[in-house]
């Protein structure tokens, strides 16, 4: 009797536990959610790069599965022989031509790019009552497939299957479409980030700016903020009739087809820890390459012509149909000296 008596009382105590974190759990979410979902659509503040037109290229265009027209770029290579095809992913906000800097290199050596503007960007169609955010959403993965069925369907296309170079927002996207598409074998990644891993970290550190209840905030494990990260972006699917696919879910998909992951080390956005968390997720063969000093988006200008040639020599030995010792040295190629201070993590 006892017995059953002390085993009535831990059921009931734990079952007051369980109903106390519950009315918790709503009450912050009733509290804190407005905030989450207020921050989600912040944009940042930064310099968006806008390319000048190129007479190199050929202006491009092409429909998605729900009829909107996307506006690109075709840049041939000038080498005499083609190494490969690269579709290359804007970072948000830019305009087509702002691959140029990222490309040209590529270009000089045997490569041609492809670049296009998603919907709702530049001089694509614009579908009313969507504004896209700095997130990757089920729009742009759907813009990145209709790229790649444009470019399987060009009469110069490379049957074998291509390369991608994609930056912040735009190498999410491309990663999320490429994540099913075998027609991609290879992939370079500068600044890309996720929903939830970025979302998360953020929500554990400035929950202190809403709250001054320190215990509650000790106490609160990460499922909470999971939880809450869920919930705001189901609220936002459906007020911006969108939906924001988990990056994190697609890195598995990847692999064996080999990764580079570029990131800046001064990244204030989108912090090395969020990235490399990210990177942990995808699968070998895949490297890891920090910039130090190097801010969002800017790994370029710190790494200059270090980072010309690291993204070469990935595509050469990943891309490039003919590997004989003579071709995979290039004849205009960039000093491997640089500037910047860099940490590389092969797995």
């Amino acid at each position: 009797m006892w017995l059953w008596l002390g085993v009535g009382v831990v059921l009931g105590i734990v079952l007051a536990i369980s109903v106390l974190a519950w009315v918790v759990f709503i009450l912050l979410r009733w509290r804190y959610l407005e905030h989450v979902i207020r921050i989600f659509q912040e944009k940042p503040i930064f310099i968006i790069p806008k390319g000048q037109p190129s007479a190199q290229a050929q202006d491009i265009s092409f429909r998605t599965v729900d009829g909107l027209t996307l506006c690109g770029c075709y840049i041939r290579t000038s080498a005499h022989k083609r190494r490969g095809l690269i579709l290359f992913g804007l970072e948000y906000g830019s305009n087509r031509w702002s691959c140029l800097p990222y490309c040209e290199n590529l270009v000089a050596n045997g490569f041609d790019v492809f670049s296009f503007e998603c919907r709702n960007q530049g001089d694509s169609d614009h579908q009313p009552g969507y504004e896209p955010l700095q997130w990757a959403t089920d729009h742009d993965v759907a813009d990145f497939q209709a790229a790649l069925n444009y470019l399987k369907s060009r009469s110069d296309g490379e049957q074998a299957g291509i390369g991608f170079f994609g930056i912040s927002k735009g190498g999410s996207a491309g990663l999320l479409a490429a994540a099913q598409d075998p027609y991609v074998r290879c992939f370079v990644t500068d600044g890309i980030f996720a929903t939830h891993t970025t979302m998360v970290p953020y929500m554990q550190r400035w929950i202190a700016i809403y709250s001054d209840h320190y215990l509650i905030q000790a106490l609160l494990p990460t499922c909470f903020y999971n939880w809450m990260g869920h919930a705001a972006l189901r609220r936002l699917s459906r007020e911006r009739g969108c939906r924001f696919p988990h990056l994190e879910h697609a890195m598995r998909k990847l692999s064996p087809r080999p990764l580079l992951m570029i990131h800046g080390g001064s990244d204030t956005y989108i912090k090395p820890d969020m990235a490399r968390t990210l990177f942990k997720r995808a699968g070998s063969p895949k490297e890891f390459w920090l910039v130090e000093g190097a801010k969002h988006n800017q790994a370029i200008q710190v790494a200059a012509e270090e980072y010309q040639e690291r993204v070469l020599q990935f595509f050469l030995e990943h891309l490039a149909e003919i590997k004989s010792p003579s071709e995979r040295n290039p004849t205009q190629k960039t000093s491997p000296s640089s500037p910047a201070v860099a940490s590389r993590f092969s797995w």
